[in-house]
C-alpha cells in the first residue's frame, strides 16, 4: 500500500516572502484558485499579523477557497499573532493554525535571549492557547536541523501533550543534507508514533545548499507525510521545496517510494505559468519539470532516439506535467478553440464570454501583423489584458501617448498619462532613453520612487518579436514590481513604471511609518510575555476568548522558516 503523502503549499506565504514578488488581494485569490486546481490539501495563504492588508487577504483565501483546501496561515508564540491567524481563517471548512518557534541553540540564545526551558514553555502555552480556538493546530520547530536532538525531542513531545496535531520540523536554513535529514526524520517518526500516532509529521525545506527536494524526499523515506513546498521553489534566500519537483519524484519513482500525493500533474505547468506571471519572476529555463527546456532536445543523438521511442530519453510525458510535446503555432487562420487552448495552457481563465472574444479579436490583430503567433505572443496578449482587470474599481494611471528622442546631448520624453477622466501632461531631459521617460513619469505620478532594479528580455521570434521589461521600484520603504510587454521596449518600459506605481497605490498598508512600526515592535515584546498568563485564562474560558474581533495589526516583517 503506497502512503498518501499530504501537500501543503506555501507559495502565498513564504514564496511571497521574496524581494519583488509581493501579490495584491486579487492576484493571490487568483493563486489560491488556482493551487485549488492542482489539488494541494492545504494552503498557507500568509502571515496575518504582519499587516491589516495580509490579514483581509488570508481572510479572502479562506472565503473563496476555503470550503474544500484547507486553509493556515503563520503566526509565532504571541496570542496576538495565534489570535490573528484564527480571525482570518476562521470561515475555512477546515481552518488549522500554525505556530512557530525556533529550537536550536542560535535562535533560543541570540533570538529569545531566554532559557530553553522557558522557550519550551512558551511554546506549550501558545499550543494550549491555540487549542481553545481550534481543533487542528501546527507546531514548527524552526532551525530544527541545527538543533540538539534531545531538546527538539522534548520540545516535540511537550506540545504535542499541549495539544499539537501536526509537527513540522524545518531545514530552515538548508543546512541538512539527505542522509542526515532522513535520519533525522526517521529517529524522530519513531518516537512520534510511539507517543501519538494520529499525529502527522511534516517537513519544510529550504534551498540554500541545492538539496531542498532531496531533503524533503529523503524524509519521506524517513516517515514524513506531510510535505512544505512552493510552486517553482519560490521562497526567501534560494528558495523553498519545489512542489512541482517532489511530486513528480514520487509518481516516476513511485516504486521506490512507495508514496503518492493527490496532486492534479497536469496543472503544474499552469501552475507554474500563472506564478511567473503574476510576480514577474522567471523560472530558470533548464529547471526541472517547469524550465522552459524540461522537455527540450537539441543534440541530434537525442532527437534520433526519442523519433524511435520517447522512453529513450523521457522518463516522464510533456503531458503528464500538462505541457504540450512541441510548440503550438497560431495563425490568423487559426480558429477560437485552438487559441482558447493555448490561452488556457498558459494559464489564464477564459470562462468570461465576452472578455474572451474581445481577447481572440486582438489575436486575430496581432496574427495579421505577425504571420505567426507562439506561445509567448498568446500569453503577452492574456497577461496584458489580465492585468487591465485588477484595479479592484479604483482609479490607476493609463499611458494614453508618449514620444522619447534619445541623442548624445539631451534625451527627452514627454508622455501624456490618464488617471479616470482627468489627463496630465509632461516633458523631461535625462542621462538615456529610459532615464527620460521615468523622470517625467515620476513628476507625473507625484511619487517618489526610487528605481531599483530593470531588466528587459525577448519574449518571441521575428523582427516583430514581444519585449518584456521587468521593473521593481522602492515607494515609502517597500518594494513593488511591474512589468509589461509590448513590440516597442519604450512602451513596455513605461507600462511596467506605471504597473509598479499602481501597484503601490493599490497597497493600503503603504503608509506604516517608522514610529508606528517601533510602537507596534515594542507591543509584541510586552505580549511575548503575556502567553502563559493568556494560555492560563484560556483553558478555562474556552471558546469565548475566540470570539473577539482583533483590530491591533503589526507592522510588516519577515516571517520564519
Amino acid at each position: 500500500m503506497n502512503r498518501n503523502i499530504i501537500v501543503l503549499d506555501t507559495t502565498l506565504r513564504d514564496g511571497e516572502q521574496v524581494p519583488g514578488a509581493k501579490l495584491n488581494m486579487p492576484q493571490k485569490i487568483e493563486m489560491a484558485q488556482q493551487l485549488k486546481r492542482l489539488g494541494v490539501d492545504i494552503i498557507e495563504a500568509g502571515f496575518p499579523a504582519s499587516s491589516q492588508g495580509d490579514f483581509e487577504a488570508v481572510q479572502a483565501i479562506a472565503r473563496s477557497v476555503g470550503d474544500s483546501v484547507s486553509i493556515t496561515a503563520l503566526g509565532r508564540a504571541v496570542k496576538s499573532d495565534i489570535d490573528a491567524v484564527y480571525e482570518s481563517i476562521k470561515l475555512a471548512q477546515d481552518p488549522l493554525i500554525h505556530i512557530v518557534l525556533g529550537t536550536s541553540n542560535i535562535h533560543v540564545e541570540k533570538k529569545f535571549s531566554r532559557s530553553k526551558e522557558a522557550v519550551l514553555q512558551m511554546g506549550v502555552d501558545a499550543v494550549r492557547y491555540a487549542k481553545t480556538l481550534l481543533p487542528a493546530v501546527q507546531y514548527s520547530t524552526e532551525d530544527a536541523s541545527r538543533s540538539e536532538f534531545e531538546y527538539l525531542w522534548a520540545t516535540i513531545e511537550a506540545v504535542v501533550k499541549a495539544g499539537a496535531t501536526m509537527i513540522n520540523v524545518p531545514d530552515t536554513v538548508g543546512f541538512a543534507v539527505p542522509e542526515e535529514f532522513g535520519d533525522l526524520i526517521r529517529r524522530i517518526n519513531e518516537r512520534l508514533k510511539n507517543l501519538d500516532d494520529r499525529v502527522v509529521l511534516s517537513v519544510h525545506c529550504h534551498n540554500d545548499l541545492g538539496l531542498a527536494t532531496a531533503n524533503t524526499l529523503s524524509a519521506i523515506r524517513g516517515g514524513a507525510d506531510k510535505v512544505e513546498v512552493t510552486i517553482n521553489g519560490l521562497g526567501e534566500r534560494a528558495g523553498n521545496t519545489s512542489l512541482e519537483e517532489v511530486v513528480m519524484g514520487l509518481k516516476v519513482r513511485e516504486s521506490f517510494y512507495r508514496a503518492q500525493t493527490s496532486i492534479n500533474t497536469k496543472e503544474l505547468i499552469r501552475s507554474s505559468r500563472l506564478l511567473t506571471h503574476l510576480t514577474g519572476l522567471d523560472v530558470q529555463v533548464n529547471k526541472a519539470i517547469t524550465g522552459e527546456n524540461a522537455f527540450a532536445h537539441s543534440s541530434g543523438i537525442h532527437q534520433d532516439g526519442l523519433l524511435k521511442d520517447k522512453n529513450v530519453y523521457e522518463i516522464m510525458s510533456p503531458e503528464d506535467v500538462g505541457a504540450d510535446s512541441m510548440e503550438l503555432v497560431l495563425t490568423a487562420r487559426s480558429g477560437r478553440h485552438a487559441f482558447k487552448h493555448a490561452v488556457e495552457k498558459m494559464g489564464f481563465d477564459t470562462s468570461d464570454g465576452a472578455e474572451f472574444e474581445a481577447l481572440f479579436a486582438q489575436f486575430l490583430e496581432l496574427a495579421d501583423t505577425k504571420k505567426e503567433v507562439y506561445d509567448h505572443d498568446v500569453y503577452y496578449l492574456a497577461s496584458s489584458r489580465s492585468g487591465a482587470s485588477r484595479s479592484g474599481g479604483k482609479e490607476l494611471y493609463e499611458l494614453d501617448s508618449f514620444q522619447v528622442i534619445t541623442n548624445d546631448l539631451y534625451p527627452t520624453a514627454t508622455v501624456q498619462l490618464r488617471k479616470g477622466g482627468e489627463a496630465v501632461k509632461g516633458s523631461a531631459v535625462g542621462d538615456g532613453p529610459i532615464d527620460a521617460l521615468y523622470t517625467v513619469l515620476r513628476q507625473l505620478v507625484g511619487i517618489d520612487a526610487e528605481l531599483k532594479d530593470y531588466k528587459i528580455s525577448s519574449l518571441s521570434r521575428g523582427k516583430e518579436a514581444i519585449g518584456r521589461v521587468n521593473i521593481r521600484l522602492a515607494v515609502g520603504g517597500r518594494s513593488y514590481s511591474g512589468r509589461a510587454m509590448d513590440t516597442d521596449i519604450i512602451k513596455a518600459s513605461a507600462g511596467a513604471f506605471l504597473n509598479a506605481v499602481n501597484a503601490a497605490l493599490l497597497d493600503e498598508g503603504a503608509g506604516t511609518t517608522a514610529e508606528q512600526a517601533a510602537a507596534n515592535e515594542g507591543a509584541e515584546q510586552a505580549a511575548t510575555g503575556q502567553v502563559a498568563e493568556h494560555a492560563a485564562a484560556a483553558s478555562t474560558s474556552g471558546q469565548a476568548a475566540a470570539s473577539k474581533q482583533r483590530g491591533h495589526r503589526r507592522s510588516k516583517r519577515q516571517a520564519p522558516l
